[in-house]
C-alpha cells in the first residue's frame, strides 16, 4: 500500500488549499473573547527526507492572532500538513512509521527514508504509549472498529477509503486536531 502513495507536489499542494479553507473557517468563527482573528502566519522549516522531499516547499504555518485589545489570543489551525510541532511532516511520520514494521533493520530504514532512527524509535512510541490516550484515538476507535493497536498508523489507513493517496490524506485529516491545542475543538473545522 506504502509504495503506491505518491507524496508529491500536487498532494502537498491539495493540503495546503485544505489547511487554507480550516484556516478561513477558524478565522470566521472568531476569538473565544469574541474578537476578530487576523492571519498571522509563520515560517516552518518542514522536513520531508526522502520520503516526500517536495514537501519542504511549503514552508507557511496557518495562524491568526485576536486583534482585540487586551487579548491578542494566537489561534493556530489544525493542520494536514504539519503533525504538532514535529519538525517532519505528517505524511513522512506516518509513511516512516508504516515502514518500520516492514523494515526491521535500522540501517535499512535510514537508507530507504532518511531518517535516523532515534527519531523513529519517538514515533513508534508515539503510535504506542502517547496517541491511544488521546481523544484523537477515542474518536477514531469509534469510527474505524476493530483497528490493531499494535499496527499505528497502519491499521488506520488500512481502514480509509479511497486510493492510496487519499488514504494518507484522510489519515492526516483524522489526525489534524492532535496538530493544535490552541483551538478548541479544532475537529469542528474539519468537517463539511
Amino acid at each position: 500500500m506504502l509504495d503506491q502513495v505518491v507524496l508529491d507536489r500536487e498532494f502537498f499542494e491539495r493540503l495546503e488549499e485544505q489547511d487554507e479553507e480550516i484556516a478561513r473557517r477558524v478565522a470566521a468563527a472568531g476569538c473565544r473573547c469574541g474578537g476578530r482573528l487576523y492571519r498571522a502566519d509563520y515560517k516552518r522549516k518542514p522536513r520531508g527526507a526522502l520520503v516526500a522531499a517536495a514537501a519542504e516547499e511549503f514552508v507557511t504555518r496557518y495562524s491568526l492572532c485576536c486583534g482585540r485589545d487586551g487579548c491578542r489570543s494566537r489561534s493556530t489551525p489544525p493542520s494536514l500538513r504539519f503533525l504538532g510541532r514535529r519538525v517532519y511532516v505528517g505524511a513522512v511520520v506516518i509513511a516512516v512509521s508504516m515502514l518500520v514494521l516492514v523494515i526491521e533493520r535500522a540501517s535499512a530504514l535510514r537508507a530507504a527514508t532518511g531518517v535516523p532512527a532515534r527519531t523513529v524509535r519517538r514515533w513508534r512510541a508515539f503510535w504506542r504509549t502517547a496517541f491511544p490516550e488521546t481523544e484523537v484515538f477515542l474518536a477514531a476507535a469509534a469510527r474505524l472498529v476493530g483497528f490493531d493497536v499494535e499496527r499505528l498508523p497502519t491499521s488506520i489507513v488500512e481502514r480509509m477509503s479511497g486510493g492510496a493517496s487519499e488514504r494518507m490524506a484522510r489519515t492526516l485529516a483524522l489526525l489534524a486536531p492532535l496538530t493544535t491545542t490552541s483551538v478548541a475543538d479544532g475537529a469542528r473545522f474539519l468537517r463539511g
